[in-house]
């Protein structure tokens, strides 16, 4: 088994690298995805309700994003919570995985948090500044929290530097595409 790593900074394009890199090779492993369901969950938002003070209604992820912006030190204290329970989930990942040939986990963090060795190798999706903020409010994001989510990343150069492939998502899918396959073929 080949675990491939996808990442990159804020809004560079990981989710569609990796959904083109995994289509039809391999399973795909998301740790957004995972994140998003904890935060359906009801007894996780009840944690996060009563350690953070925040009321668990309709309003919740609003008032967690006030909090972020808010306060720098909190997404550190949310963070805690949330990368135990996602390390846990890919190992299980991995595990249940095993016999397949290629595998591919797409996590935004990877190089901050020390990933990179559990890895046969990694992509590194990277974009300007500008195309990801672009990106990233267009998706519903706003400009501060774009700033603050960015400032918690390691630099495109420290990353590149921790990465196998740099693969510059600027343009079209298409070209994005050619891009990813061709270095893929190395490895299938």
């Amino acid at each position: 088994m080949k675990k491939i790593g996808i990442t990159g900074s804020l809004a560079s394009g990981k989710t569609t690298a990796s959904k083109i890199l995994s289509m039809r090779k391999g399973p795909l492993f998301s740790a957004d995805d995972v994140v998003k369901k904890l935060y359906t969950k009801a007894y996780f938002r009840k944690i996060l309700s009563k350690k953070f003070k925040i009321k668990d209604d309709q309003k919740f992820k609003n008032s967690l994003r006030k909090k972020v912006l808010n306060d720098k030190s909190f997404i550190k204290r949310l963070e805690k919570m949330i990368h135990p329970i996602v390390r846990r989930e890919m190992r299980k990942f991995i595990k249940i995985n095993k016999k397949k040939s290629l595998i591919f986990l797409e996590i935004p963090l990877l190089v901050e948090s020390n990933l990179v060795k559990y890895f046969d190798v990694t992509f590194f999706i990277k974009a300007k500044k500008k195309i990801r903020l672009q990106r990233f409010i267009y998706k519903g994001g706003n400009k501060n929290l774009f700033d603050i989510l960015n400032e918690k990343q390691l630099s495109d150069s420290k990353k590149s530097s921790k990465c196998d492939y740099v693969v510059v998502n600027e343009k079209n899918i298409k070209i994005l595409k050619k891009k990813l396959l061709d270095i893929l073929k190395k490895y299938e």
